[in-house]
């Protein structure tokens, strides 16, 4: 007897939709384009959205096509400005075009039940640091996962160990995040974190985490 016979509603899934920051450049090693596709195809598989910067170019739109080559679907959000400047990739199901980067951040948060970062730029660590910023101040639990492919984020943990060690990261105001080596352990882990935040009731969301 299934459970809609015997009058029991199916949970929803807690983690549809995951934003990817990532570079738009494909960077020196090879292996991050791949891990970019190889995440892509992952979600695709699992039925779980792709939210990000709606560029076509490096990881960006290596891990774009790669869910819409797996049937999945993409939402790409892109302050206008970077029309101009980027390769915006045509084929996704959603294209958002925004005012500003704030804006575009904010939907980015509003759109995503996790976050992910794959090697990048200046603007991926921003994105990055953010978001681990709003879960320190407990502006909401979604999960984030640090995508350390090819030891590409130690150099920033190592940067966060040091913050530790001088006290400017404290046990009362943690940061929070998780640190994945290899692709097929990111939505595992995510799905993990998104079922312990539910159970122990600290799954927040927030008008405006900015604030």
């Amino acid at each position: 007897m299934s459970s809609k016979q015997i009058g029991v509603e199916a949970k929803p899934r807690l983690v549809r939709t995951v934003c990817v920051f990532c570079g738009s450049a494909q960077g020196v090693d090879p292996v991050y384009e791949a891990a970019a596709a190889s995440l892509g195809r992952a979600m695709a598989k699992a039925n779980v959205g792709l939210v990000y910067g709606g560029g076509g170019n490096g990881l960006m739109g290596a891990i774009a096509r790669s869910v819409l080559a797996g049937g999945g679907e993409v939402t790409g959000i892109i302050p206008d400005f970077l029309l101009r400047k980027d390769s915006l990739l045509s084929e996704i199901h959603e294209c958002v075009v925004v005012p500003d980067m704030h804006t575009r951040k904010r939907l980015m948060f509003e759109r995503a039940d996790a976050f992910v970062a794959l090697p990048g730029g200046i603007g991926t660590l921003e994105e990055l640091v953010e978001q681990l910023t709003w879960v320190q101040l407990e502006r909401h639990s979604k999960p984030v996962v640090i995508a350390d492919i090819g030891g590409f984020w130690q150099p920033l943990l190592h940067l966060f160990a040091h913050m530790r060690e001088h006290l400017f990261i404290q046990s009362s105001f943690e940061v929070r995040y998780l640190v994945a080596e290899k692709i097929e352990d990111i939505l595992p882990m995510i799905e993990t974190a998104a079922a312990r935040a539910e159970l122990l009731g600290a799954r927040k969301e927030t008008v405006d985490p900015r604030l």
